[in-house]
């Protein structure tokens, strides 16, 4: 964020925390808080997670490793980055790695932040950290979770790019890291 914005309204006070479900990917909290520009009290709800991370990975050749899996929110097959959870005791940077080994079998030694983003500040508190991994090379096969079905794609990035732009790629976190990747390499694609 440039120094140069400041934000014009002070926070809310929060008064009440108040933990409603828990699941292993997140919880569910009813937050009391005293609107800095009301002096009624309203509950609000927040989906507290882990940090997430998201990466680009690029082969020497340009070309992008993706991962297809299916998606049970939206109930379809999506075309993604890959991504993950930060674990606890976890560095976003290590997680990156680690995920992208265990969903791809890609790894990398040169990696550039560039970038965080929160997917919906209004209801997580969480953000998602973003990375550029490059000159990745496939070390065998990928070794993902239990719950997940992952198929690894390799194409050209233009490619990838035109899949973004005609809408076949829609994970808003995946839209994100474009965007930062487009601004951190100065590309006008």
């Amino acid at each position: 964020m440039s120094d140069s914005f400041k934000f014009s309204k002070p926070r809310w006070e929060l008064l009440k925390d108040k933990k409603l479900f828990e699941t292993p990917i997140f919880s569910l909290h009813q937050l009391e808080l005293n609107p800095a520009v009301q002096e009624s009290i309203h509950p609000f709800y927040v989906l507290k997670a882990p940090e997430w991370i998201n990466m680009f990975p690029l082969t020497d050749n340009n070309e992008i490793v993706l991962v297809e899996q299916y998606r049970v929110g939206v109930d379809e097959t999506t075309l993604e980055l890959p991504g993950g959870m930060v674990d606890p005791g976890e560095s976003p940077l290590g997680a990156a790695k680690r995920e992208l080994l265990e969903e791809t079998g890609y790894k990398s030694n040169e990696w550039k932040l560039i970038g965080k983003t929160s997917s919906n500040p209004a209801i997580l508190n969480n953000f998602t950290h973003l990375y550029i991994a490059k000159n990745c090379s496939y070390t065998g096969s990928n070794n993902p979770d239990g719950s997940e079905d992952i198929k690894v794609h390799k194409i050209p990035l233009n490619d990838f790019l035109e899949l973004v732009r005609d809408g076949t790629v829609h994970h808003a976190i995946v839209l994100a890291a474009v965007a930062q990747f487009l601004l951190s390499e100065g590309s006008s694609r």
